[in-house]
């Protein structure tokens, strides 16, 4: 059994036989393009989550009331990247076995695969939203096929084609944009069409995953690879509320904030609020269902 993290996520400590939602971190960022540091993304979110209050206005809920257990970060090797994918699947493998949802906190875009890899063993007919600036669909970057830039593309290998669906895309090489057309559902620059496929995806599972670097870096400066032109936070807010609440989400994650790019502490207030609103959709969809 799992147990209780000492430092959670605001008041994420329900018991583990109780929890719904398990969140978890995985401080990994060996693959990191650019600017490196995502691997303090997840203790931040925790740690400054003690900043933002666990009631949200948007939704009128108030995480003292939902069955989220937060179990603190792993310990990855820094040296091993398959080594430390693998410790992310054993992990996510556990929160499924025991019938929870695994909710992953990034580090850099890489550690979906690990959760990914087990959910998709789990769930064979899951597919995927993908909200991020960049299409992440390269082969390989720089002679290797486990990056953050290639992790939507190994994703692929799981599932097949026409099964990822992404929006918010503005940044990457040609060759992904034409690889992009003929494999996946990329919405480009936005979350227009976001309605349509969540009724397509309607009592199918789902895999959420969330790159922060989508908001625009005026208002989330903090990440390795910003791109300008993104979205604001209240349409990234709206939309993770959206997926969270109307699409069946068997698991989920939130990566790259890289905090101390912004000495601000906004973007780590940013990110803290966007998971604060996706954990309280998912919990209230749970309840919904429970009384269907």
């Amino acid at each position: 059994m799992l147990n209780k993290n000492i430092e959670t996520f605001l008041c994420c400590d329900t018991d583990f036989e109780k929890a719904e939602t398990v969140l978890f971190g995985a401080p990994f960022d060996s693959t990191t393009s650019y600017r490196p540091g995502t691997r303090f993304g997840s203790s931040a979110i925790r740690r400054e989550s003690f900043g933002i209050e666990s009631y949200s206005p948007y939704q009128d809920l108030d995480l003292e009331d939902a069955a989220v257990l937060d179990v603190g970060d792993l310990e990855l090797c820094f040296g091993d990247t398959n080594f430390a994918l693998e410790q992310i699947r054993e992990r996510t493998k556990e929160i499924l076995e025991a019938g929870k949802r695994p909710f992953l906190l990034g580090g850099e875009h890489l550690v979906t695969l690990g959760a990914f890899r087990a959910v998709s063993a789990a769930y064979p007919d899951v597919e995927i939203i993908h909200f991020d600036a960049h299409a992440d669909l390269r082969d390989e970057y720089l002679g290797t096929k486990l990056s953050h830039a290639c992790v939507l593309r190994r994703c692929h290998d799981l599932i097949g084609d026409g099964k990822i669906h992404q929006f918010g895309i503005r940044s990457g090489e040609r060759e992904e944009f034409r690889w992009g057309k003929e494999h996946v559902k990329m919405h480009r620059f936005d979350f227009r069409g976001l309605d349509e496929t969540l009724d397509a995806l309607k009592g199918k599972p789902v895999y959420f995953t969330l790159d922060l670097d989508v908001l625009d870096p005026g208002v989330f400066p903090g990440t390795g690879t910003p791109e300008p032109g993104g979205v604001s936070f209240d349409e990234l807010r709206r939309a993770a509320v959206l997926v969270c609440s109307r699409a069946r989400i068997v698991g989920c994650d939130t990566n790259e904030l890289s905090p101390h790019y912004d000495p601000t502490g906004s973007s780590t207030a940013a990110a803290c609020k966007i998971v604060r609103e996706m954990l309280l959709a998912l919990d209230d969809g749970d309840r919904r269902e429970r009384k269907e």
